[in-house]
């Protein structure tokens, strides 16, 4: 069931509607990073990462369900991706990884976390220097949809307000998606932090 359930979130990933390409470009993701995807499903966005950070950098496919973990997990040895890292996460809290992460990506996650502001305040002490969170969610757009039908949206300025109280800058705000706000946040404390190193070079 959870291969069934993997294998269509990978397809509505991969769709034109999607733009999955587009969004991995907007990031530039690099050589040697380390990103969490969070809510990694099936793990489309993953692997699209993992061929970008290469074998220096790491991906970390963060997700609720044990079983689509497991998916990934099995197509990583298979296809030889060895640097994604598979992580069990709890709803309400953010799983801390040892690493410092240089970019954070949740795509249509946003509306299903509880307690947001605390969430993103706690994911902090989990990022590097000048580390980036991007967030894709559906924003209600439109007269009808199953998204709105069934609240699985926030609104873009929902969300910036959020962020806001939880301490990061909105720092990029990509209109390309045709049902989906893309916002890419810097927390405060770190954005600072890499002024200050800046200045002393």
């Amino acid at each position: 069931m959870n291969n069934i359930k993997a294998r269509m979130l990978n397809r509505r990933a991969s769709s034109a509607n999607s733009k999955s390409e587009e969004i991995v470009r907007a990031l530039s993701p690099k050589p040697g990073q380390q990103i969490a995807d969070v809510g990694s499903g099936g793990g489309y966005f993953s692997f699209l990462f993992a061929g970008y950070v290469g074998k220096e950098g790491k991906v970390y496919a963060v997700d609720t369900n044990k079983g689509l973990l497991d998916f990934v997990r099995s197509n990583s040895e298979r296809n030889g991706f060895h640097n994604i890292i598979t992580v069990l996460a709890e709803d309400s809290q953010f799983s801390l990884i040892s690493e410092k992460l240089d970019l954070v990506f949740l795509r249509n996650v946003y509306h299903h976390l509880p307690n947001r502001e605390i969430y993103f305040s706690n994911l902090v002490e989990s990022l590097g220097t000048g580390a980036k969170i991007a967030i894709i969610d559906y924003d209600g757009r439109g007269k009808w949809s199953f998204h709105r039908l069934f609240c699985h949206y926030v609104p873009k300025a929902t969300i910036i307000n959020e962020m806001t109280v939880a301490g990061y800058n909105l720092v990029e705000d990509h209109t390309f998606l045709p049902e989906q706000s893309f916002l890419v946040f810097s927390a405060t404390n770190n954005e600072n932090s890499q002024n200050q190193e800046e200045a002393l070079l």
